[in-house]
């Protein structure tokens, strides 16, 4: 069953065609930003699984890791629908909250610890990293 969503004023449809690698809240500074002072919460897809319909608007920075970040939003509403990372450009994370479920991929870890306010409530039960986590060995 494809996963799907939309931004808040429905001009961006999202649907996947298969379950996300993995989902992660970042507590990195950009992220506190794009999300309105909390982290940001993505689950993560092979890009070429994720189909798009309608208009996106792009911002491209550095981001904490250097890595040259990506992220695609509705011109209209403004919501903020995926983010790609030139670490791992085959993957795109898409924003939980533009999936119609947004319980069907919870977070398996919190990044950036180091850099989350003081009243930010992390979740004890998820491996926390200070910055971004270890990159997974080479298969083979």
């Amino acid at each position: 069953m494809p996963h799907t969503g939309q931004c808040l004023c429905g001009a961006v449809k999202v649907s996947i065609e298969e379950d996300a690698l993995g989902a992660r809240t970042c507590w990195c500074r950009t992220c506190q930003k794009f999300g309105g002072g909390n982290g940001t919460t993505n689950a993560f897809f092979r890009a070429d699984a994720i189909l798009t319909e309608g208009e996106l608007s792009w911002y491209e920075n550095v981001a904490d890791s250097g890595n040259i970040t990506r992220r695609a939003f509705c011109p209209r509403c403004g919501s903020h629908i995926f983010t790609k990372g030139s670490g791992a450009p085959n993957i795109c994370g898409v924003r939980v909250s533009v999936l119609d479920d947004s319980n069907a991929f919870p977070p398996r870890a919190v990044i950036w610890t180091d850099s989350a306010p003081d009243w930010a409530v992390l979740d004890p039960n998820l491996p926390h990293f200070p910055k971004a986590p270890p990159a997974p060995p080479p298969k083979g």
